[in-house]
């Protein structure tokens, strides 16, 4: 089932809910930056019982992000009032990718009593912080010009006016390939990455990469003490290379920490039978 949800602020969310609402637990699927909630879709066909998800404030099919509230700590709030409407009883298992990880990590932070009802956290390809000034793998010197780059391309971008970020959205397969994408990157991945990419609201998009670069949640982990954790990553993300996830390992030493060598930061499509598997194993039997 596909509906809007809206928020206390006014803003209307794409939700979509599949599975039986009387199942004992509901995995929630939170997506990264830039993309939507059909970042997950290999992922989804291979769960069992309740799967909810939706796209972020100007991502997808949601309304833009009002003025001052394209940040993390708002994705935050936006799932606790989704799960308080939708999922008001019951056990939840949070998955979150990229800035969808970083939610989850604000949730515990901002909503530490909704924790109680959390049978376990997923957090793929994220990061608890240290964000800004990342190399994206390149030599110190590129890295600062493309980083400039960015920084330039961004303000321009935030002044337009229309609802989606490219109208041809083709055209930046190749850079989000080797930005996003391991070794071997399927064709039609990348091409579905970048469909999402160009559906992004362009003011939204270039605000919640301000709250990447300001995002510091490693204190936060200290609530998710207890909850059976397991963090992903790949050996050849740029965004959010492999150190960030150690840093997530040793902050968070219950949890269990699986590598995949060759794959970059979309798991969710370059590993999603493996993603499936780590989500399904911590549902409570």
């Amino acid at each position: 089932m596909e509906f809007r949800f809206t928020t206390a602020d006014g803003t209307a969310l794409r939700v979509v809910d599949t599975g039986p609402r009387d199942a004992g637990t509901t995995t929630v699927l939170l997506h990264g930056w830039t993309l939507d909630h059909t970042s997950w879709d290999l992922v989804a066909a291979g769960l069992p019982g309740r799967v909810l998800r939706y796209d972020h404030r100007g991502h997808g099919a949601s309304a833009p992000a009002p003025p001052g509230s394209a940040t993390i700590a708002q994705c935050a709030d936006d799932l606790a009032e989704l799960l308080a409407d939708r999922v008001p009883s019951g056990r939840v298992l949070l998955a979150g990718h990229s800035m969808g990880g970083m939610t989850v990590m604000a949730l515990a932070e901002r909503h530490p009593e909704l924790l109680d009802r959390v049978a376990g956290v997923v957090l793929v390809a994220t990061s608890c912080g240290e964000l800004a000034g990342g190399t994206l793998g390149l030599p110190g010197a590129v890295a600062r010009a493309v980083l400039a780059g960015e920084k330039a391309a961004n303000r321009r971008i935030a002044e337009l006016r229309r609802p989606h970020l490219m109208r041809r959205p083709g055209l930046a397969r190749p850079g989000l390939r080797w930005l996003l994408f391991g070794r071997d990157a399927d064709r039609r991945h990348v091409a579905r990455t970048a469909a999402m990419v160009g559906r992004c609201h362009p003011a939204s998009m270039v605000a919640f990469r301000d709250s990447l670069d300001e995002h510091d949640r490693r204190k936060a982990l200290a609530e998710l003490a207890g909850i059976p954790c397991v963090v992903l990553a790949g050996t050849e993300d740029r965004l959010t290379p492999l150190a960030h996830a150690r840093v997530l390992a040793d902050e968070l030493p219950h949890a269990e920490l699986a590598i995949y060598p060759g794959a970059g930061h979309m798991l969710p499509l370059e590993r999603p039978a493996a993603v499936t598997t780590h989500i399904t194993r911590l549902l409570p039997s």
